[in-house]
């Protein structure tokens, strides 16, 4: 462990509680001189007592170590609140709502934070019936490839995972989607608004002088779409 409770979380805990020291003390079975010699720094609570104060301030343990209290009031299970989360050691990806820790291989993750698409990272969307079809412009090689790509409305999330030496393609249904995210091994997230008039075909993003060039921007830099 490489992190443990201070006396400062411990004392903003019982503040914002509105609880004494002596009144911890009881919960916790010690005395008010120890949770006083914790909160001033003097000492620290046994481990077998992270429980019982976690408990006590109806938090988790996992909160209490970190000092960060999870809010997760009111999401209503709003996919667009979405969070990405990619560990760097075994690549794996994890997708939460609103505040959170993340732990893979004893590494606590940080959210990632999407960019808007560059001439680097494109992506071409075209509506086939009722879905739409995404391709993502990039090397798919080992060292440097597209992982995931996800489609998010405000009730549901789509995800299809990706691996090096294939195609980065994918078919997401278009009911309700706000937003589609696809992640670079190498430099992170990124995201496009799927919707810019797209029913209309003369204006529609999927058939635009702006995809037209960016897919000869993309032929340009990686060769085409048949490249491996």
């Amino acid at each position: 462990m490489n992190q443990y409770v201070t006396g400062t979380v411990i004392r903003n805990l019982r503040e914002k509680n509105k609880m004494t020291q002596l009144q911890l003390a009881e919960k916790l079975g010690v005395s008010d001189k120890t949770v006083s010699k914790w909160e001033t720094a003097k000492g620290y609570p046994d481990i077998t007592l992270l429980e019982p104060i976690a408990e006590a301030f109806r938090i988790s343990v996992t909160e209490l170590i970190s000092g960060n209290t999870i809010h997760n009031e009111n999401v209503s299970a709003n996919m667009l609140r979405s969070k990405f989360y990619v560990c760097p050691v075994c690549g794996n990806v994890i997708h939460g709502m609103g505040e959170s820790e993340i732990h893979c291989h004893g590494i606590l993750l940080s959210p990632l934070e999407a960019e808007p698409m560059d001439e680097r990272h494109m992506i071409f969307i075209e509506r086939v019936e009722d879905e739409y079809y995404v391709r993502i412009d990039h090397s798919m090689t080992k060292e440097h490839y597209i992982s995931f790509a996800a489609a998010v409305s405000s009730g549901d999330m789509q995800m299809v995972k990706f691996y090096p030496e294939g195609n980065a393609e994918a078919r997401f249904k278009i009911s309700g989607v706000k937003r589609i995210f696809f992640y670079c091994n190498r430099d992170g997230l990124y995201s496009i608004v799927p919707v810019k008039g797209i029913d209309d075909k003369e204006s529609g993003y999927d058939d635009s002088q702006e995809r037209r060039e960016l897919e000869k921007a993309a032929d340009m830099l990686f060769g085409g779409p048949d490249r491996r």
